[in-house]
């Protein structure tokens, strides 16, 4: 259970390292969802 719960809240940081995710500066949700998804990519795609 720590196992995922670490991996879980390690992901949530690197998401973070993102200024754009970080503060919130989209105002639509959808295009909120999109850097998301962009942050979440990038890191296993190199």
């Amino acid at each position: 259970c720590y196992k995922l719960r670490n991996t879980i809240e390690r992901a949530f940081s690197h998401l973070k390292d993102w200024r754009r995710v970080a503060t919130r500066y989209d105002k639509l949700a959808r295009n909120f969802q999109a850097g998301i998804a962009i942050a979440a990519i990038i890191p296993w795609w190199a």
